[in-house]
């Protein structure tokens, strides 16, 4: 089962003797070989220059399932008794109840995540939507073991201060090849939440950088008092966020999420204003009429807490939004939705901060999911980080700092964090990834509609872009249910909000996957039902 895995542990062994070059050798022919064993593909040769934000062209081609690929193996109770003995010891240094088990990365294969029991899983959670190309990949096993790479990450500069030579060359040729229309500035960050918190000081900056006419320069009195917290230098503003946003666990984010109360409790937060997010009836096409209302309705509490702060002396600077809720519950807004509320913050001359932590890097079927909402004017500034590796943020010239060190960090960003998505970018352009998303995708929602019109009683709702997918359980104690019998057939699902299931599979995600997911799942309910 674990054939080509043992070959990735000697390719391993190959990084710790990149310094001879006959090593070099053997490990660029190991990793070329391992490429293309892994998908039929040889790697390409060539530095990534590609723009992933141009929609991938269907195909016809079927991938059949790779007889190398791992199986699902179920042997033991979930947690078994080793994550068992291990969690406990953990347990004595740090409050870690949220583990649900132990893996091992050595025995884990694309789709595949392995557990220290033995265990084998159709992984469809992929460590919180955060592994682009599955586990251990080739490209990224063969990124990370090349000379050059392992001199970056072993000095690790910082970035801000002491860049390397090429330091220009990989933010123009990675990061702003897969930039957001209209966006041509990108700072690299650690990861989501500080990407956020940064965006949020980005429209701050913004909003005052106009309130003072273009002034670029600080008076005393500003200078003064920001140092006490007091205005005008930390003027008195607000960011908008929604009802059910998740957008960090920072004193600043958990300010503008509303979902997880567990986060929030015992912080002193802003009190910054929430409006209404949709909360649509499915199947959409069976509820056009009253969606859009919902869409309306949603709008208007916008506008209204966009008046109520100007009464209340702390006007709203941003507006920061998910294109899908993730963490809340997996709801979605329309494309009318969106483009209506870039309409409201270009009328109010305030800042739009799409936040696509866990909806950018293709998961959705493009490279960023507000491609598909079809705005006339986008966002200002898009944050990422999770399928993208490296934390981020996207912005416009308007939201430029004129100081230098406003927006920095030690590392800006992470040096292989970067070379990691060097090799994703590489790979999503050469196989096509995009396409495979959405035809998986596809498959994965027509079957999810099936099983809720086979099991109306335990779930609804389905819903989902690309294999950004969801479906709703009857009740919080029926999705648990589920939730942990896949575990026990052997599938991994997500929880989020209070009664949704979410998936979160890999970009390499196949059709056959998809159908053994759905296998599993139609299982799982027939067993309920019982």
């Amino acid at each position: 089962m674990f054939q080509r895995t043992q070959n990735l542990h000697a390719l391993l062994y190959e990084i710790s003797k990149v310094s001879n070059v006959g090593s070099r050798a053997a490990s660029s022919a190991t990793t070329s070989t391992l490429t293309k064993n892994f998908n039929g593909a040889e790697p390409s040769q060539t530095p990534f220059k590609g723009n992933l934000s141009t929609v991938a062209q269907p195909v016809d081609s079927f991938e059949a399932p790779n007889v190398f690929e791992p199986k699902i193996h179920v042997q033991t109770k979930i947690p078994g008794p080793r994550s068992i003995q291990l969690k406990d010891d953990l347990q004595t240094m740090q409050q870690m109840g949220t583990v649900s088990f132990f893996s091992d990365m050595y025995k884990s294969q694309g789709n595949y995540l392995a557990d220290v029991d033995g265990n084998v899983f159709l992984d469809c959670f992929m460590q919180i939507a955060s592994i682009p190309l599955g586990y251990n990949h080739p490209a990224i096993l063969e990124s990370l073991s090349k000379p050059h790479n392992v001199q970056l990450m072993a000095n690790r500069p910082a970035m801000g201060w002491f860049p390397t030579e090429d330091w220009a060359v990989k933010m123009r040729e990675l990061f702003m090849s897969v930039a957001p229309k209209g966006l041509d500035q990108v700072y690299p960050m650690m990861c989501g939440t500080c990407s956020n918190e940064n965006g949020i000081k980005l429209m701050f900056q913004r909003y005052m950088h106009h309130q003072r006419g273009g002034r670029t320069d600080f008076n005393e009195e500003e200078l003064t008092s920001t140092m006490k917290h007091e205005a005008p230098g930390s003027p008195d503003l607000s960011i908008l966020a929604f009802k059910g946003a998740f957008h960090g666990r920072t004193v600043g984010l958990l300010s503008c999420s509303h979902s997880r109360p567990i986060q929030g409790v015992d912080i002193p937060t802003k009190k910054w204003p929430k409006a209404e997010f949709p909360r649509y009836r499915y199947p959409l096409q069976s509820f056009e009429q009253e969606n859009k209302v919902e869409d309306d309705r949603c709008l208007a509490t916008v506008e209204e807490q966009i008046y109520n702060q100007t009464q209340l002396g702390s006007p709203v600077a941003g507006i920061i939004v998910e294109p899908i809720q993730a963490e809340g519950g997996d709801y979605h807004g329309s494309n009318y939705f969106f483009q209506q509320l870039g309409k409201i913050t270009r009328k109010h001359n305030i800042s739009l901060l799409f936040d696509e932590v866990q909806t950018g890097g293709g998961a959705t079927g493009t490279m960023w999911c507000h491609d598909q909402f079809d705005m006339e004017h986008g966002p200002d500034i898009v944050t990422f980080s999770k399928k993208m590796l490296s934390g981020g943020i996207y912005h416009n010239q308007d939201h430029r700092p004129a100081q230098p060190g406003r927006i920095i960090n030690t590392w800006v960003g992470d040096p292989h964090k970067i070379v990691m998505l060097e090799a994703v970018l590489q790979t999503i352009q050469r196989d096509n990834l995009l396409t495979r998303v959405r035809r998986s995708g596809d498959v994965m929602v027509k079957g999810l509609l099936e099983l809720e019109e086979m099991y109306p009683d335990l779930v609804h709702s389905s819903r989902g872009r690309g294999t950004f997918c969801a479906i709703d359980a009857s009740t919080a104690e029926i999705r648990d249910a589920i939730i942990n019998q896949m575990k026990l057939v052997g599938v991994l699902v997500g929880g989020c909000g209070t009664q949704t299931i979410r998936l979160r599979p890999s970009l390499i995600f196949e059709e056959h996957h998809a159908h053994l997911m759905l296998e599993k799942f139609h299982d799982v309910l027939s067993s309920l039902r019982k």
